[in-house]
């Protein structure tokens, strides 16, 4: 076995790091939540599970994110793992906030949890703690409910688009 080193990019070119951090798919989730009787929400691909005990989840979102001052202040907060026919969806949850949920069936709890009706798998959740990490926040949540379904593929992240899982035999 012959020993290469890495080639060095001492400034880490943000252009090249995405390109690089894009070739790892990754499923996305819709984070949402009523807000002083608006629906706020925001999209999502760096969600994974933390913690089966107790149960956490984690996110991250973008330290400019104008969406998560207004979202982090609600009691509790819907995730919603998209299904792959969620494109369109996901893509409105990134536009203009007015139209974020236009056509769009969710649920909303008592607590202001407002998950997508039609998810793969949607969790009611809490802010358990919030880790500063460079020009992003990393959102830790503890679940307090969940529900899910097996009827579709999840929408998937790769390479800067969205694309679908190939199901295999």
């Amino acid at each position: 076995m012959s020993v290469t080193p890495l080639t060095t990019n001492q400034d880490l070119d943000p252009t090249r790091l995405r390109e690089a951090f894009g070739i790892f798919p990754s499923g996305v989730v819709a984070v949402a939540a009523e807000v002083d009787g608006e629906l706020v929400g925001l999209a999502a691909s760096s969600f994974t599970s933390v913690s089966l005990e107790p149960a956490l989840v984690s996110f991250s979102v973008a330290n400019t994110s104008k969406t998560w001052p207004a979202l982090r202040r609600a009691a509790h907060l819907g995730v919603t793992i998209l299904a792959d026919h969620h494109g369109d969806v996901c893509k409105r949850l990134a536009g203009p906030v007015e139209h974020r949920f236009d056509d769009v069936p969710v649920t909303a709890t008592e607590d202001g949890a407002v998950t997508l009706d039609e998810g793969l798998a949607r969790f009611d959740c809490s802010i358990y703690n919030e880790v500063a990490a460079g020009d992003h926040t990393i959102v830790v949540l503890e679940l307090h409910a969940v529900e899910h379904s097996d009827t579709s593929l999840p929408l998937v992240f790769h390479r800067s688009a969205f694309g679908r899982l190939a199901a295999s035999a």
